[in-house]
């Protein structure tokens, strides 16, 4: 028996599949890679092109109901509405200040803002900025 043969035998006894099929799984294929693939750029594309990007360069805790940061704010030439959040925690990590400030666009990258506190804080965290458009900070 040869290996047309048996083909042949299991063709009659289990039914072979329509010769379409093959080129419909291929086609199928091809284009689930195509949509995820144009899923991916245009995903990447929305998260690269923010119009405020942040970083909290560092922060001092200056006595017991004040503590400075210093913040890098980084925004596109049309971003409006530009707010940043800044929270001060305590050792028992409550929060024990907090502050939103809108950074001079036209101005210097950085600039240090002035947290008042409750009570002593022991570090200060940088929630981000956002801008009108950004649904999350950054």
């Amino acid at each position: 028996m040869t290996s047309q043969d048996s083909r042949a035998t299991l063709a009659e006894r289990y039914g072979a599949p329509p010769p379409w099929r093959r080129r419909a799984t291929l086609i199928g294929s091809v284009l689930l890679g195509v949509v995820a693939l144009g899923w991916l750029a245009w995903t990447i594309a929305g998260q690269t092109s923010k119009p405020v990007d942040s970083d909290l360069v560092s922060f001092d805790i200056v006595d017991q109901h004040t503590a400075t940061a210093l913040v890098n704010v980084r925004a596109r030439d049309d971003a409006t509405g530009v707010e940043c959040l800044l929270r001060a925690f305590a050792a028992d990590h409550n929060v024990v200040g907090e502050l939103s400030f809108s950074p001079a666009v036209d101005g210097p990258d950085e600039t240090e803002q002035t947290i008042r506190t409750d009570r002593q804080a022991t570090s200060v965290e940088f929630i981000g900025c956002t801008a009108d458009g950004q649904a999350r900070p950054s």
